[in-house]
C-alpha cells in the first residue's frame, strides 16, 4: 500500500487510543504515516503494541518506521526477513482495515438482507466477504438498527463454496447452530467458536457439501490474520470475538453472509416486508380453506421438499384434505431474510401451530419464496 497516495473516499476521523479500539489506534498511525508525522506514529504504534504484543502488522509498520530514519517510507514491508506472501498478507490487511476507517458507512442505510426479524431474535450478523468486515445488528422491534462492525478473514480461496476442502466461505442466510467454549476446541480456534448451518436447504438442493464452517478466534500468539486465511471459516480476532460472542443466540441469531453487502433504505424492507407477509398470510388462509387448487397456486411448478417436487406434493397435499372437514392454522415469530447473490429469494422461517378434525401439532418451519413472473412462490418447504 503506497503511503503517499490518497484514496478518493469520503475520510472519517481515526478514534483516540484512550478509547482502546485497536483497530483505530492502527488507522491513526497509518494516517500519522501518510501525513508524514513518523515520530508520532512511531509513538502510538509503540503504545499499541504495549496493549497487543501479538499484533503482527502493527509490528511490521514498527519496523518500516524504524527504518524510515535512514530511508524514505513509501509502502508497507520494507523490512527484511519475511516473505513476500506475508508482506502481501499485510498489506492486504492494513488496506482492508485503513479503507473501513476512510469510507463512511452508508447514512441511514441497512443491508438489503435483513427484511424482518423476529422477536427473539435479539441480533443479526451481516458478512462482507470482499470487505473483510462483519456487521452487528440490533433488533428493534423487528427494524435492524446497526451495532458495531469488525475486521474479519474468511477462506484463502475467497467466497461462495461449493464443496468440502475448496477453501473458500459460504454464500447465504445461515443461523448459529451451537457454541464451543475454548476448552471443547484446538488453541488454534481461539477463544471459541460459533458453527453455522452450512449447508442450508439451498446449498443442499443445488449440490453444494462440506461441513464444519464456525465463527471463531486465533490462536494467543496472533492477534488477527491476513483477509483470505481460513479453510473457509469466518475469523475474528479473539477481543473482537469475546464482544460479538455475547450476542449471539444459539438457533436464532442469522449470520447473513455475501461477497458485496448491499445497502437500502428501511422503507424498501417495510415495502418488501408487507409484500411478502400479505403472501404468506394468503397462504396460510387458503390453506384452511381446504381448496387445494388455492392452496396449491402458492407453489411454485420447480418446487422441491426432501425427496418431493411438485407432482408428488400436489398429490399428497390433495389427498391430505380429502380427510379434512375443517383447519386452523396459525403462524407466530415470522422472519424473513433476503438471500444473498439471489435478486428475489427470501427464506421465512416461523412457529406454525395446526390444528385440524384429526391432527394437532406445533413445529418450526422453513420455506423459501422465489419471485416467478411478478409473483411469490414457495419453492422449498420443510423443518427448521
Amino acid at each position: 500500500m503506497a503511503m503517499g497516495s490518497k484514496p478518493p473516499v469520503q475520510k472519517r476521523e481515526a478514534q483516540s487510543p484512550a478509547q482502546g479500539d485497536i483497530e483505530s489506534m492502527l488507522v491513526k498511525s497509518l494516517l500519522e504515516i501518510r501525513e508524514s508525522r513518523l515520530d508520532l506514529a512511531l509513538k502510538d504504534i509503540d503504545a499499541l503494541l504495549r496493549s497487543y504484543p501479538n499484533f503482527k502488522l502493527a509490528h511490521l509498520i514498527r519496523g518500516d518506521l524504524l527504518m524510515a530514519r535512514a530511508y524514505p517510507l513509501s509502502n508497507i514491508g520494507n523490512v527484511a526477513g519475511a516473505s513476500p506472501q506475508q508482506m502481501s498478507d499485510l498489506r492486504e490487511e492494513a488496506r482492508a482495515r485503513l479503507r473501513r476507517h476512510l469510507e463512511q458507512l452508508p447514512a441511514n442505510r441497512v443491508p438489503k438482507y435483513l427484511v424482518q426479524l423476529q422477536p427473539e431474535q435479539h441480533h443479526a450478523v451481516v458478512v462482507d466477504t470482499e470487505k473483510s468486515r462483519l456487521y452487528l445488528f440490533q433488533n428493534d422491534n423487528g427494524t435492524p438498527r446497526y451495532m458495531a462492525d469488525y475486521y474479519i478473514s474468511v477462506g484463502k480461496a475467497g467466497a461462495e463454496k461449493i464443496k468440502e476442502g475448496d477453501l473458500k466461505t459460504p454464500l447465504g442466510v445461515y443461523f448459529i447452530t451451537s457454541s464451543l467454549s475454548k476448552s471443547q476446541i484446538s488453541a488454534f480456534y481461539g477463544n471459541g467458536a460459533f458453527p453455522i448451518s452450512y449447508p442450508n436447504e439451498w446449498d443442499r438442493q443445488h449440490g453444494k457439501n462440506g461441513h464444519g464452517i464456525w465463527l471463531h478466534g486465533v490462536p494467543s500468539d496472533t492477534y488477527s490474520r491476513p483477509p483470505r486465511a481460513s479453510s473457509g471459516c469466518v475469523v475474528l480476532s479473539n477481543p473482537d470475538l469475546d464482544k460479538l460472542g455475547k450476542n449471539l443466540q444459539i438457533g436464532l441469531t442469522p449470520v447473513v453472509i455475501s461477497e458485496r453487502v448491499e445497502w437500502v433504505d428501511p422503507k424498501e424492507l417495510l415495502a418488501q416486508r408487507n409484500d411478502l407477509g400479505g403472501q404468506i398470510e394468503n397462504w396460510r388462509k387458503d390453506w384452511e380453506s381446504i381448496d387445494s387448487n388455492k392452496y396449491l397456486r402458492h407453489y411454485s411448478k420447480n418446487f422441491k421438499a426432501l425427496e418431493q417436487n411438485y407432482a408428488s406434493w400436489d398429490s399428497q397435499k390433495r389427498s391430505v384434505n380429502a380427510g379434512k372437514s375443517w383447519i386452523k392454522v396459525k403462524l407466530s415469530d415470522i422472519s424473513i431474510f433476503g438471500y444473498p447473490g439471489y435478486e428475489n429469494l427470501m427464506v421465512v422461517t416461523f412457529t406454525q401451530d395446526y390444528n385440524s378434525n384429526n391432527l394437532k401439532n406445533q413445529m418450526r418451519k422453513r420455506q423459501y419464496w422465489k419471485l416467478e413472473n411478478h409473483e411469490w412462490k414457495i419453492i422449498y418447504e420443510g423443518a427448521a
